[in-house]
């Protein structure tokens, strides 16, 4: 599918709710992660290479988070029956391997993903206190490879949320997440499928 730039750069929104199966057995909601300053959601899912390769960088990234006051989930809403890889059993093993220290959660009939617009994973959602979006963009300046000394685009921008509220929209971290979805789409894995629509997998971070 084309990834629309508008409905990327749509900021302002509110989060939508939502009452989810974690690997820990519970059901976890918003309400149940929003943080005092923020609030980070990101759609990932156990096979993609994109997520493979930045997995402890986005672990490290929400520990510093949630330090400074920013909830942060993960959201698994693939396909289980097409991809085994990411079964419910198989995210509780995933989130153990690389030490999760967040919620890590199953949208089973992938209504969540279609409410957010998830497109790729990884995909970063993040929301000020008010629960309005503020930030969609990558990880960092790496790919599947680290890059020495990447800025840290997603912690910076969520940083500046924690502090003011908002986010400088003219930040190079969404023209960067741009510019690698259209750089990676010839070869990019298709990842996590919802109904008739095909999510690519393509690393922004």
């Amino acid at each position: 599918m084309v990834l629309a730039k508008n409905s990327i750069c749509d900021f302002g929104w509110k989060a939508r709710d939502f009452a989810l199966k974690g690997v820990d057995g519970k059901i976890c909601t918003l309400g149940d992660v929003r943080g005092s300053k923020g609030t980070l959601i990101i759609f990932i899912c156990n096979h993609c290479p994109y997520v493979k390769a930045s997995i402890g960088r986005i672990v490290a990234e929400a520990k510093a988070l949630r330090e400074i006051g920013i909830g942060v989930i993960a959201i698994m809403p693939n396909d289980t029956a097409r991809y085994r890889e990411d079964s419910f059993d198989n995210m509780k093993v995933f989130a153990a391997n690389h030490g999760f220290t967040f919620p890590y959660v199953i949208d089973e009939t992938q209504e969540l993903a279609r409410a957010y617009g998830a497109q790729c994973t990884p995909d970063f959602f993040g929301f000020n206190k008010q629960d309005e979006l503020q930030y969609r963009g990558r990880l960092d300046a790496s790919r599947t490879t680290l890059v020495p000394n990447a800025r840290r685009d997603l912690f910076e921008a969520m940083k500046q949320v924690a502090e003011t509220g908002p986010w400088p929209r003219e930040s190079n971290a969404l023209n960067g997440m741009l510019d690698q979805v259209e750089g990676l789409r010839g070869d990019a894995c298709r990842a996590f499928h919802m109904g008739k629509i095909a999510i690519e997998c393509i690393g922004q971070s």
